[in-house]
Order: structure tokens, then C-alpha cells, then sequence
């Protein structure tokens, strides 16, 4: 990551941009409102509601679950995810501070 120098910036704004890159593509976001809305999931069932293969959807998951958005659990043959609540809250404390922070102002 040398030509972007992360480095140069503060622990908090790298993991906002990491989560906003996580939640930059339509699948993700469509991934996370089926997790928030069944709880729990087969990795199968995301796919019956997307219309991506198998290994797409799984790749998904994946930058999902880098992020620490999700978490899944392996049950036999099959992989349960569900949003893991502390980095979520975390997540949302972190976007709300920056949406928060804007006061209007008179210009352009």
C-alpha cells in the first residue's frame, strides 16, 4: 500500500475507509439487508435471493467478513452468517461521528 500512504492517516479514518469499501458494492449491501433481515443464513439461502453464482457470492462474503462486518460459522457442510454486533455498532458510532460532524454552511 505504499503509493496511497495509509500510514499517514489515523487508525480510525482507515478502518471508516476500509467498511466504506467493504459496503461500496450493491451486492454487499444487498448481503448485509438479507442478513439483518433473516438473522442468521446459509450461504446457500444469499444465494437463492441474489442474482450471482455461488463463488461470487462467496467472494462477497469474504470482503464482508475481512472487515469484520459479518461472522459465520461452519455447521456440517454449511456456513451460517450472521452481522457481528460489536463491529457493527462500532461502524455505525464511526459513520454517525462523521455525518455528525458537518454543520451547514454558506458555501457554494
Amino acid at each position: 500500500m505504499g503509493l496511497s500512504k495509509t500510514e499517514e492517516f489515523t487508525k480510525t479514518q482507515n478502518e471508516l475507509a476500509a467498511l466504506a469499501k467493504a459496503l461500496g458494492h450493491p451486492a454487499r449491501i444487498a448481503i448485509v439487508q438479507y442478513l439483518i433481515k433473516t438473522r442468521v443464513c446459509v450461504c446457500g439461502d444469499i444465494v437463492d435471493e441474489l442474482p450471482l453464482s455461488q463463488s461470487t457470492v462467496s467472494q462477497h462474503l469474504k470482503e464482508l467478513k475481512k472487515v469484520g462486518l459479518i461472522k459465520g460459522n461452519i455447521e456440517g457442510p454449511s456456513v451460517c452468517y450472521c452481522i457481528d454486533e460489536k463491529v457493527w455498532n462500532r461502524a455505525k458510532k464511526m459513520i454517525g461521528e462523521l455525518f455528525e460532524a458537518y454543520q451547514t454552511q454558506n458555501c457554494c
